[in-house]
Parts: structure tokens; C-alpha cells; sequence
């Protein structure tokens, strides 16, 4: 396999494989909100639970995050094409993330009514998540509780790492896979 830059492919391939991300991404997406939606709210239940349960299920979601990035990641390096590979694993990264906190809002809400200002289902739940991750916040929806309010904070310190560090590191990965790609100057 030889690594290529999206550029050096000709007009018709280049928009073959502009097409095969959309899809790909496409799929991904039809997939991951399919789960997200068949997935019952209680299905992890937060109910009869402290807030050190709360926070390993929150660490294990965490880590699944890590080793799908770190896969991902290893997926760019290797691509034939790293520069779509790269927009392909942040285009599935980012609403892997944003299900993941709404899937945990979502059990939250549902072990108490009173975590949120209303109670949350599989679309308010995502809502809110998005609202928080794009920094709006327009307030419909707030934490009333300590632990709700600890999850939320940490979601909004964890965009700014999924918006810094996580895009600088899949984009360096494709760089890095077309650097050595290079042959040597000299």
C-alpha cells in the first residue's frame, strides 16, 4: 500500500473517495444513534448507586473512549489515504463522545427526577449534551444536583481536551503517516 495525499489522486478518484467517507461517516453515525435510541434508559442504572459508582462508570466510559481514539489513531498511520482517515475518526470520535455523556445523563435522570429541571429522555439527553459540548447552554436544561453538576463540569473540561488534543493528535497522525511517506531529501 502506498500513502497518498488527497491531493496527488486524480479529480474522479479524489471525489470516490470523498464519497466513501461521507458514507462511511454516514453509516457510522446511522449506527451509533441507532444503539443510542434502542438502548433503554436504565440499561446502566445510576439508581442505588454513590457517586464513586458514578465516577468508575464514568472512568470505564473513559477508557473505552481512549482505546477506540487510540485504534482510530493507529487506523490513520496505516491509511492509505491518512488525510480522510483522520476526518473519518474525528467525524466518528465526536458523536462517539456526545453519545456517551448522553447515554449518561440519560441513566442519570432516570435514577431521579430531580438530577435535571426536567426529566430526560434519549432526545433531551442528547440535546443537552450538545448544548454543552458547542458551549451555547441556552439553560432549558440545567444539573440540579452536586453530582450531575460534577458530571457536566467534567464533560465541559474533557470538550476542551476533545477539541484540542484529540483533533491535534489524529491530524498529526495523518501528517506523520504522510511524512514518512516522503522520500528522503538529499
Amino acid at each position: 500500500m502506498t500513502v497518498r495525499r488527497l491531493s496527488e489522486l486524480e479529480k474522479t478518484e479524489r471525489r470516490l473517495a470523498w464519497l466513501r467517507t461521507v458514507a462511511i461517516l454516514t453509516l457510522g453515525w446511522a449506527v451509533l444513534i441507532t444503539i443510542y435510541y434502542l438502548t433503554p434508559p436504565g440499561v446502566v442504572p445510576a439508581r442505588h448507586h454513590g457517586g464513586f459508582s458514578t465516577f468508575l462508570r464514568l472512568g470505564f466510559a473513559a477508557a473505552l473512549f481512549a482505546a477506540i481514539l487510540a485504534a482510530q489513531a493507529r487506523r490513520i498511520v496505516n491509511a492509505e489515504l491518512p488525510e480522510l482517515r483522520a476526518i473519518e475518526a474525528l467525524g466518528f470520535v465526536i458523536p462517539l463522545f456526545l453519545v456517551l455523556f448522553a447515554s449518561f445523563y440519560l441513566s442519570l435522570s432516570h435514577s431521579s427526577a430531580t438530577t435535571f429541571t426536567e426529566q430526560l429522555d434519549h432526545t433531551r439527553a442528547l440535546y443537552f449534551t450538545i448544548t454543552i459540548f458547542s458551549t451555547v447552554g441556552f439553560g432549558d436544561i440545567t444539573p440540579k444536583t452536586d453530582l450531575a453538576r460534577i458530571v457536566v463540569s467534567v464533560q465541559m473540561l474533557l470538550d476542551l481536551v476533545l477539541i484540542g488534543a484529540v483533533v491535534r493528535l489524529l491530524l498529526n497522525a495523518a501528517q506523520s503517516s504522510l511524512a514518512r511517506a516522503q522520500p528522503p531529501s538529499g
